[in-house]
């Protein structure tokens, strides 16, 4: 079974993506508030994928998905955006971003995308 993080600053967001996943068949193995406890479940956990708000306090989303990949062994990222964005999708995906899933989302999407990442490997 595939493991995943969920990072977003928004407990109710945390709670909608973790109920698709789950549906969905995969692990979350945890949950992150903010960037920085993103980088330090990264440490503890080794998921497969992380999906990651791109603001975020403390370390936004870009700078803990630039993080990560310098430290990773492979872990996916799934940027998480609102709509308006863009120029911060670009960014996101010049630092390495695996996917982006755009806020509000539907479950068809957002496991379309995971599925889409991990077909990658």
């Amino acid at each position: 079974m595939k493991r995943i993080i969920v990072a977003d600053d928004a407990m109710f967001m945390r709670k909608c993506i973790r109920d698709v996943l789950e549906e969905g068949g995969y692990e979350v193995v945890a949950e992150a508030k903010n960037g920085r406890e993103a980088v330090e479940k990264h440490s503890i956990y080794e998921p497969d994928i992380i999906t990651m708000d791109i603001t975020m306090p403390e370390l936004d989303g870009i700078q803990a998905l630039r993080v990560i990949n310098s430290n990773s062994r492979g872990t996916k990222v799934i940027m998480v955006s609102a709509m308006g964005q863009e120029h911060l999708v670009k960014e996101a995906a010049a630092s390495g971003a695996k996917g982006f899933i755009v806020k509000p989302f539907k479950k068809e999407k957002v496991l379309r995308v995971i599925k889409e990442a991990l077909s990658e490997e």
